[in-house]
């Protein structure tokens, strides 16, 4: 079974052990209020889009939260892509709530989106904390490639890898006094590993093993090089996405928006 399999089943268990109501105030929020669950700057770059009448993609979208809120700016058509299936049971129920019925959700590996899908989408986003679930990076984003239409966009924000430096609430040598004590190298390479569910959705418990990666912005950025796909914009904030929420403003580099493009022709495409 490979690491992609074994997240399934961690994931499908965290949302079974998941807090009483969780997720069950995003339809509310989506009633009533405009682009709830992006941050200012990922709000303006979505907006700066132009969406009205596109076709768009969430890939590892959760509940569907993000993919649901973006569908604010009009596209015709909404798609969102993980793996766990409880999850995306979820977004179809959250999605009738609020009559949304141009949105449709997808369960299975990222990395084996159906060929059907090729060439289909104007922007594939990603959303905090989805790219590090996924080892190798060229692979992932040769799949956004062949997705997206030509011209069509990718846009990600996620938390900056330097982030991943730092120990947290619960691990060995964490001082709450220090919050910039440095645990781990930035160029780490081997995964992580984790047993005691999904912090933001349950509590802690004995879990099935989750796997993820720490990616440096160099292996991000040339693994999207290297995928053909042409980096158009990247932005650094120093303000945190919901991990540490102290350091925000003082300086230190806790998130990115990075937006690249599909060329509009094949004879574009760099070789790999």
């Amino acid at each position: 079974m490979s690491y992609i399999d074994d997240n399934k089943l961690a994931w499908e268990e965290a949302f079974e052990n998941r807090y009483p109501g969780w997720g069950e105030g995003v339809a509310d929020k989506l009633a009533n209020q405009y682009l709830p669950f992006f941050s200012e700057d990922m709000a303006d770059e979505l907006k700066a889009l132009n969406l009205q009448g596109k076709t768009i993609a969430q890939f590892a979208c959760n509940n569907g939260r993000e993919l649901l809120s973006a569908m604010q700016l009009g596209p015709e058509y909404g798609y969102g892509f993980d793996i766990a299936e409880n999850f995306l049971n979820q977004g179809r129920e959250i999605a009738e709530k609020i009559g949304r019925k141009n949105v449709e959700f997808v369960a299975g590996n990222l990395l084996d989106i159906d060929k059907k899908y090729n060439n289909t989408f104007d922007l594939i986003f990603f959303t905090i904390g989805a790219i590090p679930w996924f080892e190798n990076l060229c692979d992932l984003f040769s799949v956004v490639l062949r997705c997206l239409k030509p011209g069509g966009k990718l846009l990600i924000q996620d938390f900056h890898p330097f982030v991943d430096m730092l120990l947290m609430p619960g691990e060995e040598g964490y001082d709450p006094l220090n919050k910039l004590k440095m645990g781990y190298s930035y160029f780490r390479s081997e995964p992580w590993i984790e047993n005691k569910g999904m912090g933001y959705i349950s509590p802690q418990y004995q879990s099935k093993t989750f796997t993820s990666f720490t990616h440096t912005l160099s292996a991000i950025i040339n693994s999207l090089i290297k995928s053909g796909i042409t980096i158009r914009k990247f932005n650094e904030y120093d303000y945190d996405l919901g991990m540490i929420d102290e350091l925000d403003g003082k300086g230190f580099p806790l998130s990115f928006i990075l937006m690249a493009e599909k060329p509009s022709s094949e004879g574009d495409l760099l070789p790999s």
